[in-house]
């Protein structure tokens, strides 16, 4: 049987660098939390900067479900260029002068592309598919096709308009937009499909996570100063936010009684009350222990992961 740590953990929040993909970042957090057990709420790509949720040792059981919490960006979509990665990071596969878009038109692309949609994920992408990952496939010179699946894009605002000209000589016009989504949303593809559907194809040229579920950027650090935290002898080492004050923040919260608590430890499934909203409930000890993940099932709580 793996062991596990008994290190209670808790949740960094990382204010991921240009350049670097997520598993990037968990490398660094290894070396400065000098453990194994890290892992990260969703991915961010490359070119992307901002939030990126890190867990260690025990909030590590956390993370599976903090990545279906809600997400928000702000990013630049340019319009008049298709590339093979649907952002700045792929080749240009086509140009199309976009100078003269009226706002209308815009909004309007961008309107259809708000709420219950189905999106079609980009090409290049980790989804795997018959086993193999998407990207791997394009690489390998596949013609890709991935099934659309549904997203729920709650806001979806343009906040300037600029035309201007691109490397290549190409009229462009540069949005600057910002995105409030669920989990599995690809800010790209919609970079995509509103070029696609203006009829001048587009793409992601500048990505910036903001917030992932009650996590914001106010909260993340640089990984300059994290390891400043680690290295400085008089101050408080690695700012690690506690299992219980990651999980009150991200869950709603159900405190019982001392002896409801010994009976959810010991795998009995309690009744519980019910809570609005969908997703997992945080069970907290009467001392404020926080005890386990729940999720209500016939009136009663099933345990979805124990901290106690």
């Amino acid at each position: 049987m793996k062991r596990q740590s008994n290190k209670p953990g808790g949740l960094v929040i990382v204010d991921k660098p240009s350049g670097f993909t997520s598993h990037d970042v968990v490398a660094k957090m290894r070396g400065m939390a000098r453990t194994r057990r890290v892992g990260h709420a969703g991915t961010l790509d490359p070119m992307a900067t901002g939030v990126l949720v890190l867990g260690l040792e025990r909030a590590t059981k956390l993370l599976g479900h903090l990545a279906l919490t809600e997400k928000e960006y702000v990013g630049t979509v340019r319009l008049g260029q298709t590339t093979v990665t649907d952002d700045a990071e792929g080749e240009i596969t086509a140009s199309t002068p976009a100078h003269g878009l009226a706002r209308e038109e815009i909004d309007a692309g961008v309107a259809k592309l708000s709420g219950a949609i189905m999106q079609v994920p980009s090409k290049v992408s980790a989804i795997k598919i018959d086993g193999k990952r998407s990207y791997k496939r394009v690489l390998d010179g596949e013609d890709v096709e991935i099934p659309a699946r549904p997203v729920t894009v709650s806001s979806f605002a343009v906040h300037s308009v600029h035309e201007a000209e691109a490397a290549d000589g190409t009229p462009v016009t540069d949005l600057l937009v910002s995105v409030v989504c669920s989990s599995g949303t690809y800010i790209r593809a919609l970079a995509r499909d509103l070029g696609a559907g203006l009829g001048v194809g587009g793409h992601l040229t500048a990505l910036r996570r903001t917030r992932v579920g009650p996590y914001k950027l106010d909260r993340a650090r640089t990984l300059e100063q994290l390891q400043a935290a680690v290295d400085d002898p008089e101050g408080g080492g690695l700012p690690v936010m506690p299992l219980a004050d990651a999980a009150d923040a991200a869950f709603t919260r159900w405190d019982v009684a001392e002896a409801q608590a010994r009976l959810l430890l010991n795998g009995a499934r309690i009744p519980m009350p019910l809570f609005e909203g969908d997703g997992p409930v945080a069970a907290f000890g009467p001392d404020g222990t926080f005890l386990a993940l729940v999720e209500n099932q016939g009136g009663r709580a099933k345990s979805l992961a124990v901290f106690a």
